[in-house]
């Protein structure tokens, strides 16, 4: 029986013991939490967004997401959803966001903890690693009192995102030792910073706005949400679906802008006959309450100040350049990005170990025989939305049923 080490016992890592031990392996997991799927347990909010009934492949980001789609045509959606529900979660669909019936993550880690037991896995928790080695065709996992063997080793150690999950980039270094090359990890969904005045008044306020992220002054991408503006930035998913490219944009020493659309229904012909509709019938009216039913009171200031308008003048004496002018502020709301938050706030990372060294047929280095990746440390991130997931699930189906079969001599 080959003898399969997963080093990290996440999302990942326990999909590739399960795939493993059912392709006949004798598995051991090695994590260093007290307990499996500790990262697992707070995703989406503690309810666990699974996966996602679409899956195009834009949502998929790195080097080469070409990647992720000949993995995920391996091992999708539909693998996925017949997997859980073999093992007893019954999903609910909310807009396409897939999510365990009872809402809850917890029940997610169970049925894969309770799932690896049953097929004999052995789950070596609470264990640190000292180092790892290859010598003969066998890999050596060294801890303080005891060193794992197997002909197969699979690094599904995560990133460095959530440090209090106990994430802490350790695999990264696993990688590098076996010649791997790494792309520098950065956090992704994560929020933005901006040392813009106006956004001190503005904290605490949530609107619905489309969002542009402008590198160098041009579009890299867009996104539509509940925006969260903080007094250090911006919050919220849609500043999360666009925030790798902003982040390695600034790591690049790249100029980083965000353009809020904060009236996103209107087209801006629209738009602009909207408020001449307005202002006609609230002519009465000064431009600050002219706004109230449109925005919340700060933002409505915020917006005249921006377009260079007092609060105090009668909405009826506006003149075409300032109505025009207040169109274009709604629609284009810019700010600039200075930063970003850290590691500790991030969900996951961009960055890891590079795919281009990597089989996607069957998550095999293509420098180590016998070594596979899986999840997060792998140069490939998700959108929101169960992306990230539905990549761990993938992925670490995948490895697992490589890393068991026997080597052909």
């Amino acid at each position: 029986m080959k003898r399969v080490l997963i080093v990290g016992a996440g999302a990942s890592g326990l999909m590739a013991a399960i795939s493993a031990a059912r392709a006949g392996a004798a598995v051991t997991v090695l994590e260093h939490n007290r307990q499996a799927g500790k990262k697992l347990l707070a995703t989406g909010n503690g309810r666990c967004n699974l996966t996602n009934a679409d899956q195009d492949l834009t949502h998929y980001r790195g080097t080469d997401p070409g990647f992720a789609g000949k993995v995920l045509g391996k091992f999708g959606v539909h693998d996925t959803l017949r997997l859980f529900t073999e093992l007893g979660i019954f999903t609910r669909n909310r807009n396409g966001w897939l999510y365990p019936y009872s809402d809850q993550a917890s029940a997610v880690a169970d049925v894969l903890r309770m799932e690896a037991e049953h097929r004999r896995v052995k789950l070596a928790l609470n264990t640190q690693i000292q180092d790892i080695s290859r010598e003969e065709h066998v890999f050596r996992a060294r801890t303080e009192g005891w060193t794992y063997e197997g002909e197969a080793l699979i690094l599904a150690a995560g990133s460095c995102a959530a440090p209090k999950t106990g994430s802490d980039g350790s695999g990264y270094g696993y990688a590098r030792a076996f010649g791997h090359r790494v792309i520098a990890p950065l956090p992704a969904l994560v929020q933005l910073r901006s040392k813009d005045s106006r956004l001190g008044k503005l904290s605490g306020l949530r609107m619905e706005a489309a969002i542009c992220l402008l590198i160098d002054g041009k579009e890299a991408i867009r996104d539509r949400g509940e925006v969260q503006f903080t007094s250090y930035g911006l919050s919220g998913i849609p500043v999360f679906q666009v925030s790798r490219f902003g982040v390695r944009a600034l790591n690049e020493k790249r100029q980083v802008q965000v353009c809020l659309n904060l009236m996103p229904v209107f087209q801006e012909a629209e738009l602009e006959t909207f408020f001449e509709r307005r202002i006609r019938d609230g002519a009465y009216k000064r431009a600050d309450e002219m706004l109230a039913g449109l925005f919340p009171g700060k933002m409505g200031v915020c917006l005249l100040k921006t377009a260079g308008i007092s609060g105090e003048k009668p909405a009826g004496r506006l003149t075409k350049e300032e109505k025009k002018a207040l169109v274009c502020t709604c629609r284009n709301f810019r700010l600039e990005i200075c930063g970003y938050n850290g590691f500790d706030q991030a969900q996951v990372c961009s960055g890891g170990v590079d795919t281009a060294q990597v089989n996607p047929e069957t998550m095999e280095s293509g420098l180590v025989p016998g070594l596979y990746f899986a999840g997060e440390i792998l140069d490939i991130d998700g959108a929101c939305g169960g992306y990230n997931l539905q990549w761990a699930w993938s992925s670490g189906w995948l490895a697992g049923r490589f890393a068991a079969k026997e080597q052909e001599l």
